[in-house]
């Protein structure tokens, strides 16, 4: 398929889609948006409008129903869970709002859950109201437990939009704008994702990690880093090679800096594991979690940390007006229990590794998917030009993203070309059949 005629395909089939999806009270709406909000990349402007959230759908003004595939990886346990409406409302009759230097009984218990949770000695927690806070916090941690303030993480990596988390995340869009230096010290390697890791030519059992050793070499060459902070699996999604996390976690013991891991997107049984890291066998010295842990309603975000980094009792390391607060708190204690009493983090595995079967079969013959990968239900498809060639498609998997979305299907497109599927862990099997479908059919018609 030749560059400009899969770009005009691609414009056909957006323009398709919007014509079809778009009566005037969503075009009214999108324009008052438009006009309302400060613009930026990724946001604006706004794909459609929501109108109504209930379990793995979303709805339009018009009526118009999509299975969420994306959710801003907050959706876990679906939108609108009746077990957490119904707790979210009895704590508004008992306690509303508690200031910062009060404590509550519902805030306490929730920090008990994430430590009983929690391998290892991770006993230690601070509540944020998002998780660029959350890394902002564990960020200022590791300066005050190591006396130093370098850091080291990955280029295209995403830990927030706060100057402290854009500066150690890697993604342009992000860094790129902002006049003037970003946080000293801030240095970045490349991630785990080399061609063999990527794409299996020399198999697990035979990478080198060289990627690994990387980190081994520039900790010892600076010498004097804080902290090397991570997501464990990266959310386009990228699974690292076996063995890569404990390399590099014997690296940081060795030159005295400290492992953060960024579990914010794959925390909490998206992967089939509570915390993605358990699939590698380490326990960082600090994780962050956030967007699902308010079970899709509500804003919180959380770091915790090994006993002994309590370190930080004579200064501030994050002061938030809802540290504390007694709404949020339950949403996220909730939300834990109904993911363990429903069995969400076994189903996500169970599920998970069937459609990645699925999908594998279905797509083995197509030419133009390079790539088959995730964990749980984080998972996603690469679109390629050719799978020898394995040059990336943007414009194939945009085509692929529009036709599913006249479908009903929804989901997120990242690194320019992987259609990247993130299901709610409550999802029904039927439910994801349908979905997967939906996909495999969009890919066979696009790529023809």
């Amino acid at each position: 398929m030749r560059h400009t005629e899969g770009e005009a395909n691609t414009s056909k089939a957006r323009a398709e889609w919007a014509a079809r999806e778009e009566d005037g009270a969503t075009r009214d709406l999108l324009r008052r948006d438009a006009e309302a909000f400060l613009h930026q990349s990724l946001s604006s402007p706004c794909v459609s409008t929501i109108a109504k959230a209930e379990g793995i759908w979303i709805e339009d003004t018009a009526g118009r129903r999509y299975m969420d595939f994306h959710g801003n990886s907050v959706h876990h346990i679906g939108y609108g869970h009746p077990r957490l409406v119904a707790a979210i409302k009895a704590q508004l009759d008992v306690l509303p709002f508690s200031p910062r230097r009060f404590t509550n009984e519902v805030s306490v218990e929730l920090a008990e859950k994430l430590m009983a949770i929690a391998p290892g000695d991770l006993g230690r927690v601070l509540f944020t109201t998002g998780g660029s806070d959350a890394n902002e916090v564990a960020l200022r941690l590791a300066r005050a437990a190591t006396g130093r303030f370098k850091t080291l993480s990955f280029w295209d990596a995403f830990h927030g939009a706060g100057f402290g988390a854009s500066s150690v995340g890697g993604e342009a869009t992000f860094r790129s704008h902002i006049a003037g230096p970003l946080l000293p010290g801030a240095e970045h390697i490349a991630p785990f994702h080399c061609y063999h890791c990527a794409y299996g030519h020399s198999g697990p059992e035979s990478c080198s990690l060289a990627c690994a050793k990387m980190v081994d070499y520039v900790l010892g060459r600076e010498g004097d880093v804080a902290a090397v902070i991570a997501e464990p699996m990266r959310a386009v999604p990228v699974v690292p090679p076996a063995g890569y996390w404990q390399e590099v976690q014997e690296a940081c013991h060795r030159h005295g800096a400290l492992l953060i891991m960024d579990e914010i997107p794959t925390g909490l049984g998206k992967t089939g594991r509570m915390f993605a890291f358990e699939h590698d066998g380490i326990t960082p010295d600090i994780v962050t979690l956030g967007k699902a842990l308010g079970g899709g309603i509500l804003p919180i975000a959380a770091v915790i940390a090994r006993e002994d980094l309590n370190v930080a009792g004579d200064f501030a390391i994050g002061h938030y007006t809802h540290e504390k607060n007694p709404l949020t708190a339950r949403a996220a204690l909730t939300t834990i229990e109904i993911i363990e009493e429903e069995g969400l983090v076994e189903r996500a595995a169970e599920l998970g590794g069937w459609a990645m079967e699925r999908l594998r079969e279905a797509l083995a013959g197509n030419d133009h998917v390079g790539d088959i990968r995730g964990r749980g239900l984080m998972f996603g498809v690469e679109m390629v030009e050719s799978r020898e060639g394995r040059t990336p498609a943007p414009e194939l998997a945009e085509r692929i993203y529009y036709t599913c979305l006249a479908e009903g299907l929804s989901f997120k497109i990242s690194a320019g070309a992987v259609l990247t599927l993130s299901p709610p862990l409550t999802i029904s099997h039927s439910d994801l059949e349908r979905a997967l479908n939906i996909v495999t059919v969009a890919i066979a018609e696009a790529a023809d």
